[in-house]
């Protein structure tokens, strides 16, 4: 219980939260759950891309992350551009006056200081300088929790994302490559750990029994056009991706398999689509999942998965379900060699139907061994979220009072 003389901490939670993506709203229900438990006195609100639905699914108020709402469609003409630049201003008052009603603000995970997928420096990058500056102008400890992270070709991105990590209160990061990565950019990560990613600590479903002739395959997929640095050719990307994903399933159908297709975003429902009518077959069916839980229970309940976004790979890991990943940044293979299935990455941007069923083959052989493996594992992830969350409370809960938040105008 909090003393009657002192007041609540005050505690945000930033990011693209509630806008559609379920491993970002995934993180953000793994930090919920631990101030629940350990801070229970904590008055907990969140800036984010989905105000409505981060209210309605987590019952906390939210606000608007930039005050401009078409900030991440293409502006091309004169009244959208103006928006958007006056937005930039109007964004860095809003972002300070919420930090100051904070004592903490938590980035909950999330690939916020990386750019594995098309990012321009004037959108989130932009904003999570904002909060990082706001924080420490404003004496507001700023905590990016598990977050990734990769190096960045783009120089004004860079720039940004080097300066928000610097300005944070508190770094840690969800595998060792994103910890080298901003080392590599120049962040001091002497006094930074590295954890799993929040999502291991939600609750997994049981796992039902298998058994009889080989079942249902999960394979999760993504409206994927490379990264970045991969623009000019996004379009090629794309159609070699889906070309030997839907030759893949193809595949699969033949043998008499039952596929499962997992989203993990709103973005991806086109290429769940193109891979419908390509394969038209009543084995293929499409999962609608809401939330990591939804896609844990879909995943636990397969005999096995092939994956493409992050948080797909996590669920199946998570459940213990031999999972075959197809990699577009090094997360997923650092993943994947955490979990011990280091030997089951197929490259994103070059998929080969063929090599990959073989690979996929070759997994299937060894799923009692993996399942084995992914317990132990698994077992050691919790372990480690456990010092996370421990040490996030040293570093931002004190243990004798709080350094109150400065009351609102």
């Amino acid at each position: 219980m909090t003393p009657a003389d002192e007041t609540p901490v005050r505690v945000g939670v930033f990011g693209l939260l509630g806008s559609g993506n379920l491993g970002n709203d995934g993180s953000l229900e793994a930090v919920l759950g631990y101030l629940r438990a350990e801070h229970p006195e904590a008055i907990v609100d969140a800036l984010c891309g989905g105000p409505e639905a981060v209210t309605t699914r987590f019952g906390i108020p939210a606000t608007r992350l930039h005050w401009y709402r078409g900030e991440y469609r293409t502006a091309s003409r004169a009244g959208a551009i103006a928006g958007k630049g006056l937005g930039k201003i109007v964004d860095a008052v809003r972002t300070a006056a919420w930090v100051r009603r904070h004592d903490v603000v938590i980035v909950p995970g999330m690939g916020v200081l990386e750019a594995t997928l098309p990012l321009r420096p004037w959108g989130f990058p932009y904003a999570l300088f904002l909060l990082c500056a706001s924080g420490r102008l404003l004496h507001t400890r700023v905590a990016l929790v598990s977050v990734g992270a990769a190096k960045i070709g783009s120089r004004p991105t860079r720039a940004l994302v080097r300066w928000s990590a610097r300005l944070a209160a508190y770094r840690s990061y969800r595998d060792a490559p994103s910890r080298d990565a901003m080392r590599a950019m120049g962040v001091d990560t002497a006094c930074d750990e590295v954890y799993p990613d929040l999502a291991f600590s939600l609750p997994a479903p049981p796992s039902p029994e298998l058994s009889g002739p080989p079942g249902t395959v999960c394979v999760g997929v993504m409206n994927f056009h490379g990264g970045n640095d991969d623009r000019a050719r996004a379009e090629e990307i794309h159609r070699r991706y889906l070309d030997g994903t839907i030759q893949f399933v193809r595949a699969l159908i033949e043998e008499g398999r039952p596929v499962r297709l997992l989203t993990g975003d709103g973005v991806d429902a086109p290429v769940v689509a193109a891979i419908l009518d390509a394969v038209d077959s009543p084995l293929v069916t499409a999962a609608e999942a809401s939330s990591l839980a939804d896609l844990m229970k879909e995943t636990a309940a397969a005999d096995s998965v092939v994956a493409i976004r992050y948080h797909n790979l996590i669920c199946a890991l998570k459940v213990g379900t031999p999972t075959l990943a197809l990699c577009y940044a090094a997360k997923s293979d650092a993943l994947m060699e955490r979990m011990g299935l280091g030997a089951y990455c197929h490259p994103a941007r070059e998929v080969d139907a063929d090599r990959l069923l073989e690979q996929f083959r070759a997994l299937e052989k060894r799923s009692a061994e993996l399942r084995q493996t992914l317990t132990e594992r698994n077992l050691a992830a919790a372990r480690q979220l456990k010092h996370q969350f421990a040490a996030l409370t040293a570093a931002l809960f004190p243990a004798t009072g709080h350094t109150h938040a400065q009351e609102a105008p």
